[in-house]
């Protein structure tokens, strides 16, 4: 499939894109993510191997665009679980030493 990131037009193939990442580790993820075979990849750094280009001339909507033409899930920012707040029962009994009724 040819698509064009950062200017440039690549052809790329899942299986091609499969054995470029095979044996790669992957980054911490901070942003857009994609699976490719059982891991899953920053964006970034999927791209940056692939087309061997700077990670900084190419943006992730690029790579998402067509890693997704390719086959392959992607996903959006992380989202981390919400923290609990207690409510202000829970929050005066813990200060008074005192288990709360309502659980």
């Amino acid at each position: 499939m040819r698509c064009v990131i950062a200017r440039y037009p690549f052809d790329l193939t899942k299986s091609g894109v499969l054995a470029s990442m095979k044996g790669v580790s992957p980054e911490l993820i901070t942003g857009e993510s994609v699976t490719i075979g059982r891991r899953r990849y920053p964006v970034k750094q999927v791209g940056q191997i692939v087309t061997r280009q700077d990670s900084r001339d190419f943006t992730s909507g690029e790579v998402v665009r067509a890693m997704t033409r390719l086959g392959f899930t992607c996903h959006d920012h992380l989202r981390t679980a919400p923290v609990p707040v207690p409510t202000p029962l829970q929050t005066a009994s813990a200060l008074l030493g005192v288990a709360s009724q309502d659980g």
